[in-house]
């Protein structure tokens, strides 16, 4: 059997993929010990990451392990075989909810300091940043991205188009961008000649000088950027597009991702609905910050929180007063009354862009009614992307799911690559003077005139995940045929420097007969359309934030959902990552369930990822048996595919629980069948004749406990024994799983 370590690690994560997990790993456990392959999780939920923030305050049997940590440590082993999930991005109201919930569990977290003053609150408030955002990817991810449809999965589309709203030449949708004075106009970019260790410094107009990050240690050759927003700019131009939305009689839609961009993007959505109610703001603005309600987190928070003012009733009424003197505003939840600007997790870009293209260029309006609308995104490093889509569909109709080709991507994104908005290098300018980026001998690299309030932000693209991107998108591009296009626009301080650096890196490599070009974004997308609406396929080469919306954008477009693609990163220490889709949709999965006991979250994307990672280990391990589990599996999803087993929307059709069954069964028979290993196909024989002579008795078991509320003993940090019962209600397929 396997000489080095056969373990695969599976990430316990959030919401709807959490809950998931509780039904499918025991599968998953029970199948690979008989490879004798090890499955072990590690927790990164957000509350698993909260609570390993503060082990002085819990108890020794409440500490938990910092399991962020200890992966992405692993991570730079060869040995890394990790099953990443989608995990929660946590908003500041995320995280205010995770930790009221934890506190009602018995784990004594202080709250969250909104304006913290004291040391001590000052020394909680860093613990509690390392949560927010982004925070468990930059970790995790220290290889470059290849994420692609499988072919089972493309050709069920195909086969089995989903459903693409029309569009018409008429169509009033667009994109509303600033296109100046944002972060892609004022930005700066210098490439790092030597190792060093960096500061970037606010100098006041009246020469005080505070350092506002002390050690910024770079590497030869890192690509080291600086820009701002000025924030004035910024309140006229969504003044004017609001304007604009009324007078064009269209929604009014901001897109930002607040999530990930975890510090610049809610300032900026704090500023879009301070500037949807100016008289509110005008009237109330210092009773609401002496509160310590910020617009940062949403009209949601700011209505919860009001009802305890003295003038609680007279803002209520300036909501609604200002809802009616501006323009319809695209709806979250028409029937709850939740907009656009109620809370800032709400609406993701590279989520919600796709579904309003896939929609007509549609969103809802607060009758409930589809509605064109005016997708504001103040930053225009990409905005350009959804306005060319939009316009392809405007000029050509909607795509054809059965005919489109397809836009896999190769993403730059290992070590922290690009991680804008998101991590200590961004600030809200605290008083006029300049920002500055300075090396250790005080030799100014980058600098910029800011006023207060203006969101800076600096980031570090280091030279090896370059070149090793550079590497892949020519490995990609060799293994598919498909031209490789590097969206890259050298218009763009950060793009030029790394344009230069893709171009000495291409002749590092075989790129006889291949197609590899740069084109700016809009280009490139046109480029991808044309050829798409031919059934052609494109490779995308994009950086991390690219890399992000393209693997949402076309895929949901062509497949129906991102949650179906296979992604590999290649880690750089000869590793592997293997993530399973996207969780923009969980939070209502979770809701559904709670409320009917029925979970609609589709797995495939574990499906795809398991079968990659068996694969993974049978080369590292020198374990036959794991490419055995690797080969039937991929099998086995295109049964499931092809027999339409992933699930349905409402209750009385087949859940996920009903589809893990399903993928379980159609497994055991491919195992069972295949001659590779005779001792394993004896041993999932009996099982697979189990499954199949209790496949109606599993059906009806798990059928009936839908349509009653479930109790998972919580929503960040379920109850194991209540989530583990209400996952796995089905006694015959336990008992026939156990059989193993």
């Amino acid at each position: 059997m396997a000489e080095k370590p056969a373990t695969i690690v599976y990430t316990h994560t959030d919401e709807a993929p959490l809950l998931a997990t509780y039904s499918l790993l025991p599968i998953v456990e029970a199948y690979a010990a008989k490879a004798g392959v090890e499955v072990e999780t590690r927790d990164i939920s957000l509350a698993g990451r909260i609570l390993a923030q503060f082990p002085d305050r819990l108890t020794e049997e409440q500490r938990v392990e910092d399991a962020l940590a200890e992966l992405g440590a692993l991570a730079t082993q060869p040995e890394a075989n990790i099953i990443k999930l989608p995990n929660i991005s946590a908003s500041v109201p995320q995280l205010k909810a995770a930790i009221k919930e934890l506190q009602g569990q018995g784990f004594d977290l202080p709250a969250y300091p909104e304006n913290p003053q004291s040391e001590e609150d000052k020394e909680v408030r860093a613990r509690y940043d390392k949560v927010k955002g982004s925070a468990v990817n930059p970790v995790l991810r220290e290889g470059n991205s290849d994420r692609r449809a499988p072919a089972s999965v493309k050709g069920y589309a195909k086969k089995y188009p989903h459903s693409m709203g029309a569009w018409s030449a008429d169509s009033r949708t667009n994109v509303a961008t600033m296109g100046k004075d944002d972060f892609f106009d004022n930005e700066k970019s210098v490439v790092i000649e030597g190792e060093d260790t960096l500061s970037i410094v606010h100098v006041a107009t009246d020469g005080t000088e505070t350092v506002l990050r002390e050690s910024v240690p770079v590497l030869p050759g890192e690509v080291v950027d600086a820009t701002f927003m000025n924030v004035a700019a910024l309140r006229r131009f969504l003044t004017e597009q609001i304007a604009r939305a009324k007078a064009e009689d269209v929604l009014f839609s901001v897109h930002l991702k607040a999530t990930m961009m975890k510090v610049s993007d809610p300032i900026i959505f704090g500023h879009a609905v301070q500037a949807f109610f100016p008289t509110l703001f005008e009237q109330y603005g210092p009773q609401l910050r002496e509160a310590g309600i910020s617009p940062n987190d949403g009209l949601g928070a700011l209505l919860s929180a009001v009802g305890d003012l003295p003038d609680g009733e007279a803002i209520k009424a300036s909501v609604e007063q200002g809802l009616a003197d501006g323009p319809a505003m695209a709806m979250v939840d028409d029937r709850k009354g939740i907009t656009n600007l109620h809370v800032p997790s709400d609406v993701i870009i590279d989520a919600s862009m796709p579904a309003m293209i896939r929609t007509s260029g549609h969103m809802w309006n607060p009758a409930g009614e589809e509605q064109d609308c005016l997708a504001v995104i103040p930053d225009s490093s990409y905005a350009s992307v959804y306005q060319t889509v939009i316009d392809d569909c405007r000029a050509h109709g909607a795509f054809d799911p059965s005919t489109m080709g397809s836009v896999p991507n190769v993403g730059l994104m290992a070590k922290a690559a690009e991680e804008y908005g998101s991590h200590d290098k961004t600030f809200e300018v605290p008083a006029a003077g300049q920002v500055r980026v300075v090396s250790s001998d005080g030799t100014v690299l980058l600098e910029h005139d800011v006023e207060p309030g203006d969101v800076w932000r600096a980031c570090q693209t280091k030279d090896e995940p370059i070149r090793d991107w550079v590497k892949l998108a020519v490995t990609r591009a060799r293994a598919s045929g498909s031209p490789a296009i590097f969206w890259l626009d050298e218009a763009r301080a950060h793009d030029a420097n790394l344009i230069a650096k893709v171009k000495q890196y291409l002749p590092e490599h075989d790129t006889d007969g291949l197609t590899i070009e740069i084109m700016t974004p809009a280009d490139a997308t046109a480029y991808s359309l044309e050829r798409i609406r031919r059934g052609e396929d494109t490779i995308s080469v994009t950086g991390n934030v690219l890399r992000d919306y393209n693997t949402d954008l076309f895929p949901i477009l062509e497949v129906g959902t991102s949650a179906k693609m296979l992604s590999i990163v290649p880690l750089m220490n000869g590793g592997g990552l293997f993530e399973t889709g996207a969780g923009g949709s969980a939070p209502k999965h979770v809701q559904q369930l709670i409320q009917e006991n029925y979970l609609r979250w589709d797995s495939l994307g574990e499906f795809f990822a398991l079968a990659a990672s068996f694969e993974h280990l049978a080369g590292y391990a020198d374990n036959p048996r794991a490419q055995v589990l690797a080969d039937t599996l991929d099998r086995a999803t295109a049964t499931f595919l092809e027999e339409d087993r992933s699930p349905s929307r409402k209750v009385g059709g087949l859940d996920n629980r009903g589809s893990h069954f399903y993928l379980a069964l159609y497994w055991a028979r491919e195992l069972a069948a295949q001659d590779d290993d005779a001792e394993l196909a004896a041993d999932f024989a009996a099982l697979a004749e189990r499954l199949g002579a209790h496949e109606q008795t599993i059906v009806d078991e798990l059928a009936a406990v839908q349509g009653s509320p479930a109790d998972v003993g919580g929503y960040f940090r379920p109850d194991d024994a209540k989530a583990d019962a209400v996952m796995r209600p089905s006694a015959t397929l336990n008992e026939d799983l156990a059989s193993l």
